[in-house]
């Protein structure tokens, strides 16, 4: 008897799911979850009342599979993203190879129980597609070389334990951080990519540039945060090196194509871009990253294939996804504020799909959508913005001509999608108080000095020589170092929006 109920039953369920595929999709978990729930029930309910018992659970896996899950409903109505979907998981059934600062050694053979001790090394060893684990420290590079780069494809996952058992970036991070000592010899990205990279990741890795940049000791001063303003690479700290404009991370155009993922990262402290790429083709996905306190652009990704078919015409080389990302405090190209300083640029040759971001706090926009990129290639669609300085995206549809729109003009664009944005301010992100406060009261102003009936000039007018003024520019704060352990808190502050 409980033989036959139990093949009725099975027959029932696999009728039902066959029936149902077109809605759910995947029949194979479905299939076995439900048989594996359907067993336990039958064993219960063998020694009370089998039959009740068995039709009760075949009334629960009807409704299971004719009623989609609470998860899937939230997604299509935009209340939340689908970060879980596509992040990359790290696996050690392949060939691994294990980092540890602390108990590592180069001349070690790589294993668990073997680390190497730097992450540059790991890469030299590494065949194409490898997986490098990382445990937590700071990473300057063998010899304290100052930057890492990498001319072949490989997954890299850090902020592990010393055991390698468990990763969080919060407990024990990865942070890839050269010193300003560095920069008196070597000059470069701090992470470079420079051929083939498909199937490349990078998880749960803080990049930081705030001990290699030269920041100016009276200037530009915030009360609470360490330092003074940015100084560019033109300008000679008076102890140190002078600050290297070069990206946080960076994919050279020369890169070869194919899928790159960067993912639960942090970027902060850049000096010229966190994130620059070009992408010859695939995709490249940008999804649960913290960028805080970067120049430039906090993300800049580009085509890199060949335009066919003739003059002003735009090949599409790739994807590009940029989702749940929390970026907030991205400063100008100078102190004057007048030239770059956006959250996302949206560059030619890509297809982009913008979504789920918090986006604060630049000093232009928040996106950039300005170098004439196809419209049917933008999708910008349930982000938030507040408090970008020039509006939250500038657009170009035509030359010499710039609009500088709010969230809630979106709607208006001809791009490819645009909805679901807004203009607000999320209460519940843990940003530093400090540095808020600098960014709100941030001035810049000139002081002009110039005579030109002084002796001086009147001599140099008598003579057909220019004549001469002053100019003294002040600047009350200007890419000021964040707390990279305080980015670290940015993580999981809004629900479905930003980094996770």
């Amino acid at each position: 008897m409980k033989t036959l109920k139990l093949t009725f039953l099975l027959f029932s369920l696999f009728s039902i799911t066959s029936f149902s595929y077109s809605q759910i999709g995947d029949l194979n978990k479905l299939s076995k979850k439900l048989e594996k729930k359907t067993e336990r029930a039958v064993e219960n309910a063998v020694d009370r009342n089998a039959d009740k018992a068995i039709n009760k659970t075949v009334k629960k896996a009807e409704d299971e599979v004719t009623k989609p899950s609470d998860k899937t409903s939230k997604s299509k109505a935009g209340n939340k993203s689908d970060e879980q979907a596509t992040t990359v998981k790290p696996d050690e059934s392949g060939n691994v190879i294990y980092v540890s600062k602390q108990n590592g050694n180069n001349k070690n053979d790589g294993s668990k129980s073997s680390p190497l001790k730097n992450l540059d090394k790991a890469i030299q060893i590494a065949q194409p597609g490898s997986s490098i684990f990382i445990a937590g420290g700071i990473e300057m590079g063998t010899l304290n070389v100052g930057f890492i780069e990498s001319d072949k494809p490989v997954k890299i996952f850090g902020s592990y334990d010393e055991n390698f058992t468990g990763q969080d970036i919060k407990a024990h991070p990865t942070v890839i951080q050269p010193d300003n000592e560095s920069a008196r010899s070597t000059r470069k990205a701090v992470m470079k990519f420079t051929k083939d990279v498909a199937g490349t990741v990078l998880d749960n890795i803080v990049f930081d540039g705030g001990q290699r940049n030269a920041y100016h000791v009276k200037d530009g001063i915030v009360s609470g945060i360490e330092g003074g303003r940015l100084l560019p690479s033109t300008e000679k700290p008076a102890v140190g090196y002078s600050t290297v404009d070069e990206p946080l991370l960076q994919f050279v155009s020369a890169t070869t194509g194919g899928d790159v993922t960067i993912q639960n990262c942090v970027f902060t402290n850049g000096a010229s871009f966190a994130l620059q790429g070009g992408h010859r083709s695939g995709k490249f996905t940008v999804r649960n990253n913290v960028f805080v306190g970067n120049k430039m652009a906090a993300i800049e990704i580009y085509g890199t294939c060949a335009s066919t078919g003739g003059p002003n015409t735009l090949s599409l080389c790739g994807e590009v996804e940029i989702a749940n990302n929390t970026i907030l405090f991205t400063w100008s190209r100078l102190k004057d504020f007048l030239d770059m300083g956006y959250g996302v640029r949206v560059m030619t040759k890509c297809d982009y799909n913008i979504h789920h971001n918090i986006i604060g706090a630049s000093i232009l926009a928040g996106v950039d959508h300005t170098r004439f990129n196809k419209n049917e290639w933008v999708k910008v669609d349930n982000n938030i913005f507040f408090v970008n300085k020039d509006k939250d995206l500038h657009y170009s549809p035509a030359s010499n001509t710039r609009l500088r729109i709010d969230a809630g003009d979106f709607g208006d664009l001809e791009i490819a999608s645009a909805e679901g944005n807004k203009n607000e301010i999320p209460k519940q992100l843990k940003v530093n108080k400090d540095y808020l406060e600098g960014y709100l009261s941030a001035r810049y102003s000139e002081q002009t000095d110039f005579d030109r009936n002084s002796p001086s000039n009147q001599w140099r007018s008598a003579l057909g020589m220019n004549m001469q003024g002053t100019i003294a520019s002040k600047v009350t704060m200007f890419c000021n170092k964040y707390p990279w352990k305080d980015a670290l808190d940015l993580f999981g502050n809004v629900s479905g929006l930003g980094a996770q």
